[in-house]
Parts: structure tokens; sequence; C-alpha cells
């Protein structure tokens, strides 16, 4: 099977993947789980900018080597990072807010004020990235909202051509167990509310380019559960997903991400966009910089090329998923593409 990707959507795919079309992408996009231990560690209302961007450029500086892409967000990360990343990096850029509204039926998500699609086109970047919480049984009008936000995002990044890499986390409703307005993994989460949710979103309405999913299992439970299981999930996962997909960490530690990975590259996964499993055991030394350095250098480059390994060993290259079918042909190769590749007004 054959199939054709636009101009701009085609080449930022390229951009993400490393020469074989897998997917290694480090994310310094967190904002509250970077932010919170800076502040509990300086004893102050707010992390001081100067930390939180300090701390993302330490690990642009030190990490991007080992990466295909590097996942930024505008507050923080992208100022600093133009300079710092590597052009021969992808560069991914955030649009969603990490403040979410709680409404009694369930969680509500937002773009970063004063940032659109088009701005991060304009900047340079080679995709988008939104996460959106969701939860298929949570109140029809929020379902309904959430919905409308990630299609709303979906056409926005088809009129600016460059791809949509949609995240998505379950969450514990009101009234449940583990409320947290951190950005954590449901312990209690069902595999059923997460496969549904991918099921949701693979409609090509939404515009999905690549899914940045989380595990149907706990990560936690993952070792001491039945493997054959837990791979059926995956396998599940995967065929819903429809598209290329990569794993997301969600705070899982070093071990258990590695595990999960394993799983998700026997069910077609073509990557990784992680960022904790791969910096949080270093950042743990916060405030002492000297100590947060030798850490990286010495934990989390070694574990990225253990995962980069793994990820060449079994990866599935994004243009070999079953909607790519190994062949991915320019879009118009011939003469006629000027007259047919639309501008942003449509022209």
């Amino acid at each position: 099977m054959t199939s054709n990707l636009s101009a701009g959507k085609l080449w930022g795919m390229r951009r993400l993947a490393d020469a074989q079309g897998r997917f290694k992408m480090l994310a310094v996009d967190q904002r509250p789980p970077i932010k919170n231990p800076i502040k509990a560690a300086r004893g102050t209302p707010e992390a001081p900018y100067e930390d939180v961007a300090a701390f993302k450029a330490m690990l642009v500086e030190l990490l991007q080597e080992q990466a295909s892409a590097v996942l930024l967000d505008p507050h923080f990360a992208l100022p600093g990072g133009l300079t710092r990343l590597s052009p021969a990096r992808g560069m991914i850029v955030t649009l969603e807010d990490s403040v979410f509204a709680e409404d009694k039926g369930g969680r509500l998500s937002a773009e970063i004020d004063h940032w659109s699609v088009e701005k991060i086109k304009r900047v340079g970047a080679d995709a988008v990235k939104v996460l959106a919480w969701y939860r298929p049984d949570a109140a029809p009008d929020v379902c309904r909202a959430q919905e409308a936000f990630a299609r709303r995002i979906g056409d926005a990044c088809a009129r600016f051509d460059i791809p949509f890499l949609f995240e998505l986390l379950v969450y514990p409703l009101p009234g449940e167990s583990g409320q947290t307005r951190d950005y954590v993994e449901m312990a209690a989460k069902q595999a059923d509310n997460v496969l549904e949710s991918v099921r949701r979103f693979a409609d090509p309405g939404f515009g999905i380019d690549i899914f940045k999913l989380e595990s149907p299992v706990p990560a936690g439970a993952i070792a001491g559960g039945d493997p054959s299981r837990t791979q059926r999930l995956f396998d599940e996962m995967g065929r819903l997903a429809g598209r290329p997909w990569v794993m997301l960490s969600a705070g899982a530690g070093m071990a258990e991400f590695e595990a999960i990975l394993g799983h998700a590259y026997r069910a077609g996964a073509s990557g990784y966009l992680a960022g904790r499993a791969i910096w949080a055991e270093p950042f743990k030394s916060f405030p002492d910089w000297s100590a947060i350095a030798s850490g990286l250098r010495s934990t989390s480059i070694p574990y990225m090329q253990r995962i980069n390994a793994l990820t060449d060993a079994r990866a599935t290259p994004w243009h070999a998923t079953p909607s790519f079918g190994g062949a991915v042909e320019p879009p118009h190769c011939n003469g006629s593409f000027r007259r047919h590749y639309r501008g942003f007004g449509g022209e």
C-alpha cells in the first residue's frame, strides 16, 4: 500500500525521525513536573523562571545528541532552545496549557494563551504537540469539548501543513481515588478507557499524524502481571491507532519504561517521546547544578543509548506502519506540484 502526505507534513515527519524512520524523541516541555520540585526546593511560591529555563537548557545541551527530535515549550525551553538545539535535530513545540479546567464532568483542555499552530509553524518547528486529558466515560459535554479541541487543532495543522502529534492521558474523574493535578499516570486506570480513547481519536477527521500513547496497563503492574494479556492490550492499541505511534513515559521509572517499550515495539510502535523516565533521577539533585549535569551524563545518556538500541532493533519505522505500508510518495510528484500545493489562505 502506498500513501501520500502533504509536502509539509512529509518533511516534518522525516525531521522528527532518525534516518531509518524511528522516533527517539526527548521531552523537555514539562511544566508542573519541573516547576513543582524547584518551587519546593527553593521554598518559594513559584519556581524562579531562571531555574526552570536553566534546567531545560541543560537537558537540551547534554541529551540532544541521543535524540532524533526534542519537544520544547514556549514558556521556558523554546526561546533559549533556538540557539542551543542543533538544527540537525527535529523540533516539536507544545500547544496545550498545563493548567486545565476541572469541570464536575471531567477535565477540559485549552491552548496556551498568545500561542497557536500558526506561531509554532512560523518559529520553524517540525511538529505541533498537544496533550488532551480524555475519559470516554466522562460527561458527554466534556467529551464533545475535548474532541472539538483536538479537531480544531487538527484543522489548523492541516492548514499550516505541519504534523499533528497528539497525546492522550486518562485521569481520575471527580469522586474517584488518586485525585491530582500533576502530570502522573493514573494508577488505577482501566485498559478499556485507554483503548476506547485511542479508537475515538483515530477517526481521520481529527487529522492526527502521530499518536503519543500511554501504556494500557499501569507501569507498576507490568512486571508482576500476565505478559500475554499485557501484550494483547498493546497489540489492540496499535491496531486501533492505525498510524505511527510512540510511547510516553508518564513518570514511569527507567526499568518500567524499558519494559513498556518492549511491549509497544512488539505491537508496532515507531519509537518514544519521553522525558521523566530519562532525566527524573538526576533532577533529584536540584539545586546542585553540577550534580545534575553529572547525573545526566552518567545515568541519562547511557539510558537513552540503551533504549535507542532497543528502538533500532524492534521499533517499526513510521513509513512501514499499516497506514503507509513502507512507501510514502511526495504529493503531485510531477510538474503540477506548484498548482496543487495550497498556501495558508487556500490559494
